[in-house]
């Protein structure tokens, strides 16, 4: 996995109160933007499990209420 830099403008006073609490601004920046971009990842997950949770509920209604079981019993079967 590489590395790039990336920048930023923000006001100078902010840059001077962050250097006057110690804040290391390029870590805090850096775990900043991971965070976010884990809670989207995240986010994305829930709505695709969401999406598969209903597409189950369909087709239970279609093929019945073990469609489920049954589909994953043959998929293990044919292994």
């Amino acid at each position: 996995m590489g590395w790039v830099t990336v920048s930023t403008r923000v006001r100078r006073e902010v840059l001077e109160k962050a250097r006057r609490y110690g804040i290391n601004i390029s870590e805090f920046l850096r775990s900043a933007l991971e965070r976010e971009v884990e809670r989207r990842e995240a986010e994305e997950l829930a709505e695709l499990a969401s999406r598969v949770a209903e597409d189950l509920r369909k087709a239970s209604q279609l093929f019945g209420d073990d469609f489920a079981a049954r589909s994953i019993r043959e998929a293990r079967d044919i292994r």
